[in-house]
């Protein structure tokens, strides 16, 4: 099968197109005809060897973890899914390979793909579907009436977060680019500010939960905005012991982890607030529970740009240019 795959780490010139074997189908796996799939920042990290720690993928791999596409070939053991079912998910983290034109999947991380969207817009959700849900409902457990700071509300997780914050009943800030304020708006940011007008730590004031997927001096500056008990839930920035423990990592993994984030731990108890590191799951039955609300039209996708295929370096470098104007960019199989 056709494949985009890193050859070598650190290079933007390490990902090439080629042959590579089908996929083994175990016993639970079901096995995609993938239509369409998305980029992430977590491809560009992966490619660029910054999970090496986390995420010690052999070269060389295929890259990519967002995908829609149908069933063709179904495992002994699966019940969930029937040959020709339109499907979408982020495969576990240890079996991505979305970049590809088929990928054995197991059923657990798999969702029918909801009926109102293209390929193209199902294939954009996925991670960021879930990291949403897993911050906001899992970790945060957010309440009506709560306060939430959505960094970055224009991008591919921020356009995601904004709308699920705003189903669970929250009051909503986000921060973005002059050109996208009123798209945010639409999606149902309550608070919009303009990072190019105004520093959003002296605007914002009390809020019960931050997600941050910036990391650096947005992360330290979001401690200001929380009140008394508030949390700020990071995608970006350093991971903690508690998430090294969740990998099962060894002790000196732990611990390198533990004093990474060890000074923005130690700001938020100064401040009387947590900080948390969140990496994603895969989870098909997530997905099942986010599907009522996109189809319902409660949670829309944002796609920015469509790229075929053959080029999906293209793709991969126009996302990490920033020049994507809001949403995700898809790479569709033609």
């Amino acid at each position: 099968m056709r494949a985009f795959t890193v050859e070598r780490y650190g290079d933007k010139t390490g990902v090439h197109a080629g042959e590579v074997p089908d996929p083994e189908v175990g016993a639970d796996d079901v096995l995609v005809l993938i239509q369409a799939a998305s980029i992430n920042p977590l491809d560009r990290m992966i490619r660029d060897g910054e999970m090496k720690a986390i995420l010690p993928y052999r070269v060389p791999f295929v890259l990519g973890n967002d995908l829609a596409g149908i069933v063709v070939e179904v495992g002994a053991a699966v019940t969930r899914f029937a040959v020709g079912d339109e499907v979408f998910a982020r495969p576990d983290k240890n079996r991505i390979g979305t970049f590809a034109e088929l990928i054995a999947v197991h059923q657990d991380d798999v969702a029918l793909k909801p009926a109102a969207l293209t390929m193209e817009e199902a294939a954009s959700l996925p991670l960021v579907a879930l990291t949403s849900w897993q911050v906001l409902v899992e970790r945060a457990r957010i309440q009506p009436g709560q306060k939430v700071l959505v960094h970055a509300g224009s991008g591919g997780l921020g356009t995601i977060a904004i709308q699920l914050a705003k189903q669970l009943g929250a009051h909503v800030a986000t921060t973005t680019s002059t050109a996208n304020v009123d798209l945010v708006k639409r999606l149902g940011a309550d608070v919009v500010v303009d990072y190019k007008k105004q520093a959003f730590e002296t605007v914002l004031h009390d809020y019960d939960v931050v997600l941050d997927s910036l990391g650096g001096k947005t992360l330290q500056k979001s401690l200001d905005v929380l009140k008394p008990g508030g949390q700020v839930i990071s995608v970006a920035g350093p991971p903690d012991a508690a998430f090294a423990r969740e990998l099962g990592a060894n002790p000196v993994i732990r611990l390198a982890m533990s004093a990474l984030s060890f000074r923005i731990r130690r700001s938020a108890r100064r401040r009387n607030v947590s900080y948390s590191f969140l990496f994603m799951k895969a989870s098909g039955d997530q997905l099942r529970e986010l599907t009522p609300l996109i189809e319902a039209g409660k949670i829309r996708p944002v796609v920015d740009t469509v790229f075929p295929f053959e080029s999906a370096r293209e793709a991969l470098a126009y996302a990490e240019a920033g020049r994507a104007k809001a949403g995700k960019v898809v790479v569709k199989m033609t």
